[in-house]
């Protein structure tokens, strides 16, 4: 099987992956002088910030989803195939793809990242991670289905773990998550579950660092912390889960909470392409690549976004794996290629921080901008007006403001279904 991408006197550019980085790359390239060839495995964007809405039943996948052939349909240079990039042969500039083989001219790597377990295969195997639409919906669908079984259940101890929710990483998602199901166990739960008493139901944010949001200042950890404390989380910083067994957490081998739902939001790892030097690749499967994102050692293949390791004196460990140095970097290479296009030097990158928010609930977020700190409703409001512009689509931010407004007014949501995969039955 072949991509059956058409020759062109055009140079091929060929973008694996369509997170903010690729997605923002193809865009800036769209209707240029180049063929640009767009890989990814999913035929749409998704919006990464919130999938712990999906998670949580406050928003469709659909909302924060696009269709790539809708972005680019009236974009004749830009061909998207749906495919898994599985090796590269760069002294023959040929990607090697689920589909078969194709050369490029260049090649930019913007898979992103995918959940990292480090190495613990009990974790790998029963907890949950928010890495794509896919596994939020998994969540959504394994949170209301331990709701169903409660209801059954009539051990106690073994309904309490039913209502159990551990959340592991105290960075933005899991801050976010937790303070999430906090409200719906306050707001929500109660009136779809009268029979269950929600004193039971424990929901837990557990940090092995020293405090929440580890990129932020640390008076809007302690903001967060207070917000979800008012909330009623258990927060447990300084704290390493050791081991998950699909019933039982355990922390440092010795601390144990009996719970039946395990939310893994504590790392990322990229992943490393077959045929490209190992020596690139630093702490956490990045690539090192120059201040232009090339990849060290190689003219014509670059990488972008959390793919990408690149220092900066005030960001010595690589910059922060967001989106925002994303998108920076996709367009500044956009802009690059065709400078170099032409004949023209091509102009290093440097992160422009435009700042950091979380949001724990309802009238509850921070906000660090580079020139202002602010917590609360305000913070909470400029939250959503940010991650509602950036949603790709009029129609997925009408969809979105719209749940939004409803959630808020009548405090509740009407996206609790389990949406189980379809299993043919044999006969």
């Amino acid at each position: 099987m072949q991509l059956n991408i058409p020759d062109s006197q055009q140079k091929r550019i060929l973008i694996a992956g369509s997170g903010f980085a690729g997605l923002k790359l193809a865009s800036k390239l769209a209707d240029s002088k180049f063929q640009v060839v767009l890989i990814d495995k999913n035929n749409f964007h998704q919006f990464q910030p919130l999938f712990y809405q999906v998670a949580t039943a406050g928003l469709e996948p659909s909302a924060i989803s696009f269709p790539l052939r809708k972005i680019f349909q009236n974009s004749k240079n830009v061909f998207i195939r749906v495919a898994e990039i599985t090796g590269v042969h760069p002294e023959r500039n040929e990607v090697i793809t689920s589909l078969g083989a194709i050369n490029y001219d260049i090649l930019v790597l913007a898979m992103g990242v995918d959940t990292n377990f480090f190495g613990m295969k009990h974790i790998a195997q029963n907890a949950i991670p928010m890495k794509s639409v896919a596994e939020a919906l998994s969540l959504r669908n394994k949170i209301l289905q331990n709701f169903e079984d409660a209801l059954i259940e009539t051990e106690a101890e073994k309904q309490k773990a039913l209502l159990t929710i551990v959340v592991v990483g105290g960075g933005p998602t899991g801050v976010e998550v937790s303070g999430t199901l906090a409200e719906m166990r306050k707001f929500i739960l109660p009136k779809d579950y009268p029979e269950l008493d929600f004193r039971e139901m424990n929901i837990y944010l557990v940090e092995a660092g020293s405090r929440l949001l580890g990129g932020m200042a640390e008076k809007s950890a302690a903001q967060a912390e207070k917000y979800l404390a008012k909330l009623g989380v258990n927060v447990i910083c300084n704290a390493q889960v050791s081991d998950y067994d699909g019933e039982k957490v355990s922390i440092h081998n010795s601390i144990q909470i009996p719970a039946k739902t395990l939310v893994w939001a504590a790392g990322v790892s990229g992943k490393q392409t077959d045929g490209l030097n190992p020596g690139l690749y630093i702490r956490g499967n990045r690539l090192k690549v120059n201040a232009f994102n090339q990849v060290e050692g190689y003219e014509n293949i670059y990488a972008v976004g959390d793919n990408a390791f690149m220092t900066e004196v005030k960001y010595p460990n690589g910059h922060p794996q967001v989106a925002q140095p994303a998108i920076q970097q996709a367009r500044l290479l956009a802009r690059n290629l065709k400078r170099q296009q032409q004949n023209r030097s091509m102009k290093p990158y440097t992160y422009f921080n435009k700042g950091s928010m979380a949001t724990i609930g309802r009238n509850l977020a921070v906000v660090e901008l580079p020139f202002v700190k602010f917590y609360g409703f305000f913070a909470w409001l400029t939250w959503m007006f940010v991650h509602l512009m950036a949603i790709v689509g009029v129609k997925n931010r009408l969809l979105v403001f719209i749940n939004w407004f409803w959630n808020y007014v009548t405090y509740d949501q009407s996206l609790r279904l389990i949406i189980k995969p379809f299993v043919k039955s044999e006969k």
